[in-house]
C-alpha cells in the first residue's frame, strides 16, 4: 500500500459509513501482513509528529488499539513493514526516539552515468521507442555537464514522456532525437525567478 500527501490522521481511525452502514479499516490495518509506503514524508497534510506519536507505541509493541464507532477499543495486530521514503533530512522530521524504532536507513545517491543510460534504456523499451545511445550522451553533455546538473532517477522517464508527447501532438513518429530532448529540457527544467531577478 502507497499514500503520499493525501494521508490525514483520519486514515488511520476506523471510519464509519453511515450509507453503507459499515466500518471501513484504517491504511495500517489493511497493509497487515505487507508493505505499507509513506511516500515523500514529511510533506503530508497531517504534521510528522502526529503521525509518528500515533505510531510509535505500535511500531515497539507490534499491536494498535482501535476505537470502534461505539466507543470500544479492541487491539489489532500491527504487523507490516513501514517504509518512509523522503528527500528532507531524517533529523528535521523526527526525535531520536523514533529513529530507534526504524532499524534501517537507507541513502539513495543519485545515480551514475551508466545507470542513467541504463535507465533511458528501460524507460524507452517501455513506451515503444527505439534507445539511441548517441542521443542520451548530447544530452548529457549539453544540458547535465555543461549545467553541473546533478542526475536523478526520474529523468529519463520525465524527459521521454515530454518527447513522447511532442511527438504525438505533432503527429511525429515517436523517436529520440536531440531537438526533441532540448525541447523537452526546456519546459522541464524551467528556472523560476525569484523577486530581484534571482534563480532558483
Amino acid at each position: 500500500m502507497v499514500v503520499g500527501g493525501e494521508l490525514t490522521m483520519d486514515n488511520l481511525e476506523i471510519r464509519f459509513d453511515p450509507r453503507g452502514n459499515i466500518n471501513e479499516a484504517p491504511l495500517q490495518l489493511k497493509s497487515n501482513c505487507g508493505c505499507m509506503l509513506i511516500d515523500d514524508f514529511g510533506r503530508q497534510r497531517i504534521d510528522p509528529d502526529q503521525l509518528l506519536n500515533r505510531w510509535i507505541v505500535p511500531l515497539e509493541n507490534r499491536h494498535d488499539f482501535l476505537t470502534l464507532p461505539t466507543g470500544k477499543k479492541i487491539q489489532v495486530p500491527f504487523e507490516q513493514l513501514i517504509l518512509f521514503s523522503t528527500n528532507l533530512q531524517p533529523a528535521d522530521l523526527v526525535d531520536e526516539a523514533f529513529l530507534r524504532r526504524l532499524p534501517y536507513k537507507i541513502e539513495i545517491n543519485d545515480p551514475s552515468e551508466e545507470e542513467f543510460k541504463r535507465l533511458f534504456q528501460s524507460c524507452a523499451e517501455q513506451i515503444g521507442c527505439e534507445y539511441r545511445q548517441d542521443v542520451v550522451e548530447h544530452l548529457l553533455e549539453k544540458h547535465y555537464r555543461a549545467a553541473n546538473r546533478q542526475l536523478r532517477r526520474c529523468h529519463p522517464r520525465d524527459l521521454l514522456y515530454q518527447v513522447r508527447n511532442y511527438c504525438g501532438y505533432q503527429r511525429l513518429p515517436l523517436e529520440m532525437k536531440n531537438d526533441y530532448f532540448d525541447r523537452a529540457v526546456k519546459t522541464y527544467f524551467t528556472d523560476v525567478l525569484c523577486k530581484g531577478g534571482k534563480s532558483v
